[in-house]
């Protein structure tokens, strides 16, 4: 079966910077797009960022557009979010997820897999 694991999470000042990190592994994530979603206490999880199987094509939501960038590295299954200006806003558990397909999509019913989520904070 498929796992993802996400890692990178942590405590942080506003406009200071993070990456997490996606680990694929059961399915070679070459083969797939893959996402960011994340979801605050109260709130529905929304979508932040997906990429699809070759890294070609990316797709971010407006909140985090120019400031967080999706890639991947294939030859290590792994997926990255790099999220720099960080706002408290910004605060929430961040899941990585894999399609059944590759191109991008960003939509929570397009994914088959997700991760188990990396608690970003982000301190005024």
């Amino acid at each position: 079966q498929v796992q993802l694991v996400e890692s990178g999470g942590g405590l942080v000042q506003a406009g200071e910077s993070l990456r997490l990190s996606c680990a694929a592994s059961g399915r070679t994530a070459s083969s797939y797009a893959m996402g960011w979603f994340r979801q605050a206490p109260g709130k529905e999880r929304e979508f932040v960022a997906t990429i699809s199987a070759g890294g070609t094509f990316t797709d971010y939501t407006d909140s985090v557009k120019g400031r967080f960038t999706i890639s991947r590295d294939n030859a290590k299954n792994t997926v990255y979010l790099q999220m720099n200006s960080l706002k408290p806003e910004d605060t929430a558990v961040y899941y990585c997820a894999m399609r059944g397909a590759k191109m991008r999509g960003r939509t929570i019913p397009e994914y088959d897999y997700w991760g188990q989520g990396t608690q970003v904070t982000v301190s005024s």
